[in-house]
C-alpha cells in the first residue's frame, strides 16, 4: 500500500443488508461499513478503485432519511445504502478531480 492511501480525505458509512432465509422465517442482518476517499483511490470493504477509474458519483434520497449512493466506475455502477447525505464526500471527490465549480 502506498503512502497516499494512508491519508483519508473523506469517509461515508454505508449499510449492507443481508437476507437470510430459514425454514419458516426470513431474517435481515445489517452491517455498517465505510467508504474511504483517498488522494488517488476510493476503497470499500470489497473493492478499491483508482480515482482515474471513477467516472462519477450520485445520490438518490428517500423520504425515510436513507438513500442510495451510486459510485459510477469503469467496472460498472456500484450501489450503497446510506443513512446520511453524502454531498460532502461527493464534493471532496470533485475537488480532488478538479471538477468542482461553486456556480
Amino acid at each position: 500500500m502506498t503512502e497516499s492511501y494512508n491519508q483519508t480525505v473523506s469517509t461515508i458509512t454505508y449499510i449492507d443488508v443481508e437476507r437470510k432465509m430459514g425454514w419458516f422465517e426470513q431474517n435481515h442482518q445489517h452491517s455498517v461499513h465505510v467508504i474511504n476517499l483517498y488522494a488517488n483511490a476510493i476503497s470499500t470493504t470489497s473493492h478499491t478503485f483508482k480515482l482515474e477509474n471513477v467516472l462519477d458519483m450520485s445520490y438518490r434520497p428517500f423520504s425515510d432519511g436513507t438513500g442510495l449512493f451510486y459510485l459510477h466506475t469503469n467496472q460498472g455502477v456500484f450501489t450503497y445504502k446510506v443513512d446520511t447525505n453524502p454531498n460532502d464526500f461527493i464534493l471532496a471527490y470533485k475537488k480532488l478531480r478538479g471538477d468542482y465549480s461553486p456556480f
